[in-house]
């Protein structure tokens, strides 16, 4: 018992430090040379600095690693969450550098401009994030109810997360709030909880100190991964609680945005 209380341990040290460092390293190599250019990546926050969203990319490729690489998950765990976060993360970079200059937000804006025929890259974003997050809920779970719930609960935590980037440090923190208790589940959500937890870990200060944000990758990916440790530690009352609550926020996308940027 002490054995594999020991090696539970390990597992979740290894994914959180190996994040983290995952996450800073991407994070320096993409301050040093950003694709593109650094003015691809350079956008004005809430106050009017000019940041960059190198923390986004950062992120979601420390997340990934971490989700993929944990010791312990079984192999349809390593590919749900490799699936998830890296969709999330590349839907959200899509948005980032193309929908930039796209005033509408939330999904009512972008399916009435999907009705008069425009395809926005916030509805790029929906409808891949939502797609990832069934297939890989698919992967998760073995009956057909419990697949759809786990598609929200994983599409739905990477939109709340993505609705809380509303000022330094608002996203990463809930991160940080949201995963800790995760640490101490037993199984795959263990490992899954310290992914985005060590990779926000590791660019909360530069958040936090306006040089950087996280953007709708890091938001997005880092949800997903949180998502994911979700529908590993919980049944279906579990999932069902957890995708009502979602899909509340999701309703009132505006009033949580406004009371994250309140805090």
């Amino acid at each position: 018992m002490v054995a594999v209380a020991g090696n539970r341990v390990l597992g979740r040290i290894s994914a959180l430090l190996g994040a983290a460092g995952a996450a800073r390293a991407t994070y320096t190599a993409l301050r040093k040379r950003p694709p593109g250019g650094a003015v691809l990546w350079e956008r004005k926050n809430y106050a009017g600095r000019i940041v960059h969203l190198h923390a986004g990319l950062a992120t979601a490729t420390g997340t990934a690693l971490a989700a993929t690489t944990a010791p312990g998950l079984p192999a349809r765990t390593r590919t749900a969450a490799a699936l998830a976060v890296l969709a999330a993360g590349g839907c959200g970079a899509y948005d980032d550098v193309f929908g930039a200059g796209d005033p509408r937000r939330g999904f009512r804006a972008h399916l009435s401009a999907l009705r008069d025929g425009e395809v926005t890259t916030g509805a790029v974003k929906l409808f891949g994030i939502g797609a990832a997050g069934l297939a890989a809920g698919a992967l998760l779970k073995e009956r057909p109810a419990d697949k759809l719930l786990a598609g929200v609960v994983i599409a739905g935590s990477a939109h709340l997360v993505n609705l809380l980037d509303v000022r330094p440090g608002r996203a990463a923190g809930a991160v940080l709030a949201l995963g800790a208790p995760g640490l101490l589940r037993r199984g795959p959500a263990g490992p899954l909880s310290a992914a985005p937890v060590g990779a926000a870990a590791a660019v909360l200060g530069d958040d936090l100190g306006e040089r950087t944000m996280i953007g709708d990758a890091g938001a997005h990916a880092l949800g997903a991964a949180l998502g994911l440790a979700i529908v590993t530690g919980n049944g279906r009352r579990g999932l069902a609680a957890h995708a009502a609550g979602l899909i509340a926020a999701a309703a009132a996308g505006d009033r949580v945005s406004r009371a994250a940027a309140a805090i």
